[in-house]
């Protein structure tokens, strides 16, 4: 049984509007990898340093899979919308 995978993201948006679009995009990606959000914003504490506006964190059901989704012709599209809306850093693990 391999052991699941996830996107670990903390992200500074700088133009929330556009960073919509990049939410839009990033679904189709999102949905043909199976991921699921165990994370998406929502309230946090910074104690040490700053770590981002945003924070997200995604599962996927194996590591393998969540590094072919950030490879996917349909998650390089959606990056193309991040680009001039956030400024992201992303690190893909595996889990326990």
């Amino acid at each position: 049984m391999s052991k699941k995978g996830y996107w670990i993201a903390l992200v500074d948006v700088t133009d929330p509007e556009a960073y919509k679009d990049y939410v839009a995009a990033n679904a189709v990606a999102f949905e043909k990898y199976g991921a699921k959000f165990v994370v998406r914003a929502g309230r946090n504490e910074q104690p040490a340093e700053p770590a981002g506006t945003r924070h997200v964190v995604i599962e996927f059901d194996s590591y393998d899979r969540a590094v072919e989704c950030y490879h996917s012709p349909e998650y390089k599209a959606a990056v193309e919308f991040r680009k001039n809306a956030a400024k992201a850093r992303l690190v893909i693990v595996e889990g326990v």
